[in-house]
């Protein structure tokens, strides 16, 4: 057995009801977009609680449908946290806008409404907010910036801020249901809202076929009904997928000794589903050079945990003044957590960060 994937970090939660939903698709002989794409749009729209969706190829695909559907392009600017994934920073990019990066708050990792308002301008179009990890944004402080707000919900379906659900506040909302995201179709995204003008601009730019005129923004973005097919049956289970990982995420609390992680924080008026369960390790272990180390170690008991964030966006781009995002990097890791994972298993990895600290 290869020890790198022992116990793995993440995992996609794949059974017979998935079987079943791909192999009546392929017996339909509808392969391509078409009516189980129309029924996930459905049913992601009523799971948020929105107007309506439109289903694409990828969470970063997404995104950009989203900036364009609002008009956004050169000579406006978007804000972004800088500790995130490069999807969003790419998005921005490819419809010509320019990125702000601010900082995050490091006890929830999530944007610093604050930085927001400092950082908005005459030309800030929208603010890009990925709820991290699992945990909601602060939606409330944001939203009294009144500046359009894009929810990235590819880590926190089914989360709620102040009693509405993530995904519900936003002017447009998109997912992301990559392999081992909360819901999974393999690839794939979806642009949600209440607007239908917003919609229809989406729709028009995700296919270019049979346009009344020719779009030179519109592309072939779809997602097939295979993957649709996935989708419908995974959110028909995500119910239960939460509660698993709400229960590993209990087990997690109780066996990490506090004296060694700072386990993940939940603000009053919020939920947590831990699509990733992210501590932080205690003063004194936060050296590059002993968190490198620490995790080269993990990986050699066959534990496999990540950097929840790959590289912070300001790293990329050489800027200065992000110490919040600099100082989660070098101290925090994502433990694994998944529906299939067994509280043996959780028992196991929780005695391997242990011993690899001593």
């Amino acid at each position: 057995t290869d020890a790198m994937t022992l116990i793995p970090h993440s995992k996609p939660s794949l059974g017979p009801e998935e079987l079943r939903a791909v192999t009546e698709v392929l017996r339909s002989g509808q392969i391509t977009a078409g009516p189980m794409v129309a029924q996930f749009e459905r049913g992601m729209a009523a799971y948020i609680g929105l107007h309506g969706g439109v289903a694409v190829s990828s969470g970063t695909v997404a995104l950009e449908l989203a900036l364009r559907a609002l008009g956004v392009g050169h000579g406006d600017n978007v804000i972004l946290p800088s500790y995130v994934c490069s999807a969003p920073w790419l998005a921005v990019q490819r419809v010509g806008a320019q990125a702000r990066l601010v900082d995050i708050n490091p006890t929830t990792f999530n944007l610093d409404p604050q930085k927001v308002r400092k950082a908005r301008t005459s030309r800030t179009r929208a603010v890009i907010v990925p709820h991290m990890f699992g945990l909601p944004a602060d939606l409330t402080s944001l939203q009294a910036l009144d500046i359009p707000l894009i929810e990235d919900c590819a880590q926190t379906l089914g989360a709620f801020e102040q009693g509405r659900a993530v995904g519900s506040v936003g002017i447009l909302t998109v997912c992301s249901f990559y392999a081992t995201k909360l819901l999974c179709t393999g690839e794939g995204g979806m642009v949600l809202s209440n607007d239908e003008a917003l919609l229809e601009r989406v729709r028009a730019l995700r296919e270019y076929d049979k346009a009344p005129s020719l779009n030179t923004a519109a592309g072939n973005c779809k997602l097939t009904d295979l993957q649709a097919a996935l989708g419908v049956a995974q959110l028909n289970q995500l119910g239960e997928f939460l509660d698993k990982r709400s229960a590993l995420a209990t087990l997690y609390r109780e066996l990490l000794p506090a004296e060694l992680f700072t386990a993940p924080v939940v603000p009053a008026g919020r939920t947590h589903v831990y699509y990733r369960f992210v501590v932080r390790l205690m003063k004194g272990l936060q050296s590059p050079d002993e968190f490198t180390d620490y995790l080269s170690r993990l990986a050699h008991r066959g534990l496999q945990c990540r950097k929840p964030v790959f590289r912070p966006l300001h790293r990329y781009l050489d800027l200065p003044d992000f110490p919040a995002s600099d100082e989660v990097d070098t101290s925090s890791i994502s433990l694994p957590l998944h529906p299939s994972l067994t509280e043996e298993v959780v028992r196991q990895a929780v005695h391997i960060l242990q011993e690899e600290l001593h």
